[in-house]
Parts: structure tokens; C-alpha cells; sequence
């Protein structure tokens, strides 16, 4: 079931994160932010988080959420588009396995993905193709993951998919307001033949969220920050019958992170 999770794989953040963005990064803060966002894991999801220890030679390493993608009993380890960054995966296909997913990984060097380009709606698969992930990355995750409707959206410039859009539920999409949004929402709804409830943003990034299903009754989104995108915040206080929790990703924003890109959330009845 859509936004149904028990385990959150993160990576601490290390202090070469901030020679990254031309040294426009405030460590401590991307600290202080890493934190909370571990903290709302734990304390408002209920998820048993493991935490990969910092590497200084990954400066991007925090950003988990492009390592894989993980869609019921299946793990892809993704080919991300900067090389210095494909490291970031060694070690993932072994946690996967404890885990005990059906783990695969992407050796094409044609390929390149990350899977913050990489939309599951529950029902299907939208995956980006963007600077970061190219067609045969897409052919990948459609080789992967059969059972599922796999389609592709164009992403222009620096962006993912996830940069402009994410689920706020079950058949809900949270879309941003600029023209690349919508362009995006366009192209996805010509390719789909399922109906998707809209939640539209005035910010872009804003539109990248985590739903999360806690317990049997309670819908949690976790948005950014009324002191980052207030106007956005709005929108969200509209929705009377779910659990808000704000949280802030100002300094990996700076590298095109969001908050999904912070951890790889997965669904597993197993301890580890």
C-alpha cells in the first residue's frame, strides 16, 4: 500500500558537503536539518532507520534517495549520471539482501540513473528523462520492474522528476505551479489511463514530499518549511485530515536535493 513503510536508509552528512555549491553550504545546518529529518523518521513514522556512517569522499553521499529504487520485493541499485557519485552504492546490494529483496543492479555503462527521477504512483512508474537519467536507465527500470506500467516524462535542465512533483497519497500527485510542472502533469496525464487527484503548490520544490500511511487511520505528510516556502505551507494546512510535519533541506537543496532524496524508504518485516 501506497506510503506503507517500516525502514529508512540514510547517510550522515559529511563535512565535505560543504566544499560542494561553490562553498555556499552551511554545514552545521545541513547537519542540524539531517537530524530532524532522522528524528521525524523515527518519532512520527515509527521506522527503524539505518544510518550509513558519513563518507568524506562522497560529499554528496546524503543523499541516499538516488542510490535506489525500491518498489515491493525489488531493489535497483541505479548508474547515477555524475561518476564521482556511483561509490555512493557499494555496500546497498548487501543491506538489500538482509533485507531479503530481490536485488538488481544496473552495470550498463550506457545507462545512467538517479532515482529521484523515478515516480511510483503505486499503480505505475513515471520515470524522468533528464540530464541525470537517460532512456536506457528508464529501459532498466522497466526491465526491472514488469509488473508495472513504465512511462517517461521529459525533465528539462538541472531538474528531476521529484524536483517539481511527488505523491501526497494513495492517487494523489503534489504538483508544482511552474511551466515545467506543468508541462510534466500534461505529458503524465496523456500516458496514464488511471485517475490522479491534483494538490498544486506555488513552489516547485515544495511539491516534493513524503506521504507516509502510521498505523490504520493517519495520513503524515512531511513538507518543507513555512520559513522556506510559506506560501506552499498553505496549501498544505488545507489538508484538515492529515498529520503535517514540517522540515527543512535548505542546504542540499543547494545541490538539487529534496526530501526524498534524504533516505530510501522500503517496507520490510524484517530486523536488522
Amino acid at each position: 500500500m501506497t506510503g506503507r513503510y517500516t525502514h529508512a536508509v540514510v547517510r550522515g552528512v559529511p563535512s565535505s558537503l560543504a566544499q560542494e555549491a561553490d562553498g555556499k553550504i552551511e554545514l552545521a545546518r545541513a547537519q542540524r536539518e539531517s537530524g530532524v529529518y532522522c528524528g521525524i523518521l523515527r518519532q512520527k513514522l515509527g521506522l527503524q532507520v539505518v544510518e550509513i556512517p558519513p563518507n568524506e569522499d562522497l560529499p554528496r553521499g546524503q543523499l541516499t534517495g538516488d542510490t535506489a529504487v525500491v518498489i515491493a520485493d525489488t531493489a535497483l541499485i541505479t548508474r547515477p549520471w555524475i561518476p564521482a557519485r556511483r561509490k555512493e552504492t557499494e555496500g546497498l546490494q548487501k543491506l538489500f539482501e538482509e533485507l531479503k529483496f530481490r536485488v538488481f543492479e544496473i552495470t550498463d555503462e550506457n545507462a545512467t540513473i538517479d532515482a529521484s527521477d523515478i515516480l511510483f504512483t503505486g499503480t505505475e512508474i513515471f520515470v524522468g528523462l533528464s540530464k541525470w537519467t537517460n532512456l536506457r536507465g528508464a529501459e532498466m527500470v522497466a526491465k526491472t520492474y514488469q509488473d508495472y506500467a513504465v512511462s517517461t516524462v521529459p525533465v528539462p535542465g538541472d531538474l528531476h522528476l521529484k524536483s517539481f512533483c511527488s505523491m501526497g497519497g494513495p492517487d494523489t500527485l503534489v504538483i508544482g505551479s511552474s511551466d515545467t510542472a506543468k508541462k510534466a502533469l500534461k505529458v503524465m496525464e496523456q500516458l496514464t489511463d488511471h485517475h490522479y487527484e491534483t494538490l498544486t503548490v506555488p513552489d516547485d520544490p515544495a511539491a516534493n514530499c513524503i506521504y507516509a500511511r502510521v498505523g490504520t487511520k493517519t495520513n503524515v505528510l512531511i513538507h518543507r518549511s513555512a520559513d522556506e516556502y510559506p506560501n506552499s505551507v498553505q496549501v498544505f494546512q488545507k489538508l484538515t485530515d492529515y498529520t503535517l510535519v514540517p522540515a527543512s533541506c535548505s542546504e542540499v537543496s543547494k545541490i538539487g536535493g529534496c526530501l526524498t532524496a534524504c533516505s530510501i524508504l522500503i517496507s520490510r518485516k524484517v530486523e536488522i
